[in-house]
């Protein structure tokens, strides 16, 4: 129904986000965008033989099998406390937080709601008067043992919280906002 397609700074970059393997995992093929006209030009083209593009780092790509999406509806609903209080401790810095089951092995990932991507957002930000900001999602594995950690956590939920959101920007190829900080919180919690 679609081509898939994932955008960054290199081939090895973009073949190690996890939105690329869950994507490579069901059996699609993607391409990948490596310049940074790319992504923008896609936007434009649209589509390609009556196909849509749709980036892998879209928050509804839609291609959990029914399983999936039941255990994930039933990790919204269980766990709803647990992700407002996480979107809380976050801010602005994300739109949502929410339970996946697309990812295989990696604990978290960012994706976006809207037109503006991860990777445009990079673009248009070393622009001058660059401030445009992708629509970011939190989205946690519910099958990697940091979401049964992060149900546990009580004292160090912000901490746990800041973390899991610094790993996911930090495999985007994005800074975290304070790098001490981080450094400081990853060695508390460790």
């Amino acid at each position: 129904e679609f081509i898939y397609y994932a955008s960054g700074e290199s081939v090895e970059q973009i073949d190690r986000l996890p939105q690329v393997e869950a994507v490579k995992d069901k059996g699609y093929e993607v391409l990948y965008l490596t310049e940074d006209v790319d992504e923008f030009a896609i936007k434009i083209l649209d589509e390609f033989k009556e196909k849509k593009f749709k980036s892998v780092s879209s928050a509804d790509l839609n291609i959990e099998d029914e399983t999936s999406k039941a255990e994930e509806a039933v990790a919204e609903e269980t766990g709803k406390d647990l992700f407002a209080a996480m979107k809380d401790i976050l801010g602005d810095k994300v739109v949502k937080v929410k339970p996946t089951a697309r990812l295989k092995n990696h604990p978290v990932c960012i994706t976006n709601e809207g037109e503006v991507s991860l990777e445009m957002e990079k673009i248009l930000g070393a622009m001058p008067n660059g401030g445009v900001k992708a629509q970011r999602v939190l989205e946690i594995n519910i099958k990697h043992p940091l979401y049964e950690k992060l149900k546990a956590a009580e004292s160090d939920s912000d901490k746990l919280t800041e973390v899991a959101y610094g790993c996911a920007l930090l495999v985007e190829g994005l800074s975290v906002d304070n790098a001490a900080d981080f450094a400081d919180s990853v060695c508390g919690l460790i």
